[in-house]
């Protein structure tokens, strides 16, 4: 029983570190790094807060040094998902009647273990399992995650004081309900605290989970596990089942009690789930919220009164962070005549700057794509353009597996706007340039807008007001993040809320209430105090 409307702390973004050398927080993370190094570990499936194992055993490498086993983790199979499916049964019936400042408190203390205890642990494992730089495993796995689980208590507290108006004799409310049944959460490998949010996000609003990590970061995401179980999350809250393939959702989403699906991953897997919970409507209790963010082919728009450097360098950070391995990466550039000289002196300078390398070298820029699926994917966008009449390889373009999957930042330009690298999502290090003719600036926003399916994010360069203006209203249904003299990459929680629609998601903005708001069922409830005696209206008398 609650005696007492207790009010969630506000909010605030958790301080990036810089660890920079000499730093106290660049040795402490440098000495976790070895340990998780060195120490070989195996996963299990997790069911009642409970480890599970299984007959299939698969291993967890570094992206960057392949050759090195992290650990080994138990593969789910559908038998095992139908357990986790009655855990989460069994859970809701406590879970969803708790209240809320409770369920609230959990996930504020799991924010301060992140923060403390365990940032150079999920910071270490993202590094080593992602092959994350300490400066992008900063950002992603310790500070966004940590916003997510701050904020987000914050929005649920936002969600449940909006009420309706009451009229003379009658007290209206509306209770924000979880949802009946079960949510199934898939998540990415890309980002940790995309991973935690997926699950967290529902799981705050009395809802329970059956959580499909990727096995491509079940190291990060198995430390995300023991960290929400030390911060108090009950049994069946959340049930970690690390699988790999179709036939796993598939029949995770056969079940009646399917009531949500929570995704991030590619635009052609969303679009099959999609598909398929429509086959089976007829089965379900209720109908299954989706909501999910997919692929983008995010561009930067350049006018010719940008500043070149501020263009240069959002290019390559935008570009080739995280080896450009975000949904929300730079992958497509429009560049004005006027400029392109200039603009290409500095890039083909400062990219090959860049070092490309293992991220336990503090030094390096970029580390290895995931794996390699991935890297056979990209080099063959990058030695297809190296053949191609109508494109170029600007700088970059070498790619190397022989102990990590390593491609160079790479910058293609084309002629043709309809090129492959300019309309398909690549998720890698590449950036094509199209250079457009200063006096076809609305021309181009045009072909800008119309040439990808995916509609993420995007930007616009310039110190025009008019040309940002022209833009802003050209490119409206291009991007769910859109920024202007800005790296399209790095959306902050609290500040610009993520997601995009098109082919990119349902742009349900992760990092708001809007996110929150899809995992409840509202009930009104009316009460009227002086209910009427007589079923007569006065319009019925003589």
């Amino acid at each position: 029983m609650l005696f007492g409307n207790f009010n969630i702390p506000q909010p605030y973004n958790e301080p990036v570190k810089n660890y920079a050398p000499g730093s106290q927080e660049r040795a402490s993370l440098q000495k976790k790094y070895q340990e998780l190094k060195q120490e070989k570990i195996e996963i299990p499936m997790v069911i009642d807060n409970t480890a599970h194992h299984s007959q299939d055993i698969r291993e967890v490498r570094c992206p960057h040094d392949h050759q090195h086993v992290l650990a080994t983790f138990h593969h789910a199979s559908t038998q095992d998902a139908q357990k986790a499916i009655d855990s989460c049964l069994n859970a809701r019936k406590k879970w969803s009647t708790t209240p809320f400042h409770h369920r609230a408190s959990i996930f504020l203390k799991a924010a301060e273990l992140i923060s403390t205890k365990y940032r150079d642990v999920l910071n270490a494992a993202t590094m080593l399992g992602q092959s994350k730089t300490c400066h992008q495993a900063e950002i992603d796995a310790a500070c966004e995650f940590i916003d997510f689980l701050r904020f987000n208590v914050k929005y649920a507290e936002q969600i449940y004081q909006d009420q309706p108006i009451s009229s003379q004799g009658i007290w209206n409310c509306l209770e924000y309900r979880p949802l009946e049944g079960f949510v199934l959460a898939i998540t990415p490998f890309n980002f940790t605290a995309i991973a935690g949010n997926l699950c967290i996000a529902p799981a705050m609003m009395g809802n329970v989970i059956l959580w499909k990590p990727s096995p491509k970061s079940i190291f990060s995401s198995h430390f995300l596990m023991q960290i929400l179980q030390e911060a108090g999350l009950p049994k069946g809250v959340i049930n970690m089942l690390p699988a790999d393939g179709a036939e796993f959702v598939q029949e995770v989403i056969k079940s009646r009690h399917l009531s949500g699906i929570h995704f991030t991953g590619s635009t052609s897997v969303f679009r099959a789930i999609w598909k398929a919970v429509g086959n089976n409507i007829d089965l379900y209790d209720s109908y299954p919220r989706i909501v999910g963010e997919t692929g983008g082919k995010d561009f930067m728009f350049v006018h010719k009164s940008a500043n070149v450097q501020a263009v240069a360098t959002a290019m390559i950070r935008g570009a080739f962070e995280f080896q450009g391995q975000k949904c929300s990466a730079a992958s497509r550039a429009y560049i004005p005549q006027s400029m392109w000289s200039q603009l290409k002196d500095i890039l083909t300078a400062e990219v090959p700057t860049i070092k490309v390398g293992d991220v336990e070298d503090f030094s390096n820029f970029m580390g290895a794509v995931i794996d390699d699926l991935s890297y056979q994917k990209i080099s063959g966008y990058i030695d297809r353009a190296k053949k191609a009449e109508d494109c170029e390889v600007l700088v970059g373009g070498n790619c190397d597996n022989s102990k990590g999957y390593f491609v160079e930042p790479t910058i293609l330009v084309t002629q043709n706007p309809q090129y492959e690298t300019m309309v398909q999502e690549i998720f890698g290090p590449v950036l094509t340039v199209y250079v457009y003719a200063d006096d076809k600036y609305e021309e181009t926003l045009e072909l800008c807008g119309s040439t990808s399916e995916y509609g993420l994010t995007g930007g616009i360069f310039a110190s025009d007001i008019y040309a940002v203006e022209t833009a802003y209203e050209n490119l409206r249904d291009s991007a769910g993040n859109f920024y202007i003299n800005d790296k399209v990459t790095g959306a902050v929680v609290g500040q610009q809320p993520f997601g995009g629609g098109r082919g990119s998601g349902t742009n349900d903005k992760a990092g708001s209430y809007l996110n929150l708001i899809r995992w409840v069922s509202p009930r009104s409830i009316k009460q009227a105090f002086c209910p009427p005696t007589d079923y007569r209206y006065p319009f019925l008398g003589n």
